[in-house]
């Protein structure tokens, strides 16, 4: 009797219906867009430039640069932009190396860091959670369909 098979408590159908589902669009939406850029990142690619701190967005476990990119060719900028893997002790004004690899909020620090690893996981779990998703689909599809069909060897009352 596999996972599939125990599906029928309330708590189990709100993950399977609701979580997964919010799984997926997490992993899709926030992962599998900036996946390249932050892998390329990591490998040093993208543009090279200067990032400058303007703000810094603090939440309840980390926190977070705000401000605008200049890369170092050709002079073109990014405003208002997320600095990834921010160096310690940058303080507003500061400027940070960084390179813009293309992800859609923000420039990665050339200090290196761990956003690529978090980015990666968080795409992972969004493309398990959809293939678990489907492989339940299709499950209750078929077994669905298996007993709307009619019994080939029907039983019939023994007669004395």
């Amino acid at each position: 009797m596999g996972f599939l098979d125990k599906i029928n408590g309330w708590q189990t159908k709100v993950f399977v219906w609701i979580g997964l589902p919010v799984i997926v669009a997490i992993g899709v939406m926030l992962g599998a867009f900036d996946l390249v850029p932050a892998w390329e990142a990591k490998s040093g690619g993208g543009t090279p430039g200067t990032f400058t701190a303007v703000e810094e967005d603090c939440g309840r476990r980390s926190c977070t640069w705000h401000g605008d990119f200049v890369a170092t060719e050709g002079g073109a900028r990014r405003a208002d932009v997320i600095l990834y893997d921010a160096p310690d002790g940058l303080a507003a004004g500061d400027t940070a190396p960084a390179l813009d690899s293309g992800a859609r909020k923000g420039v990665f620090s050339t200090t290196g860091g761990s956003t690529w690893l978090l980015v990666t996981g968080l795409t992972l779990a969004g493309a398990a959670a959809a293939v678990a998703l489907v492989l339940i689909i299709v499950r209750k599809l078929r077994r669905r369909r298996e007993a709307d069909l009619p019994d080939p060897f029907p039983v019939t009352p023994a007669r004395g």
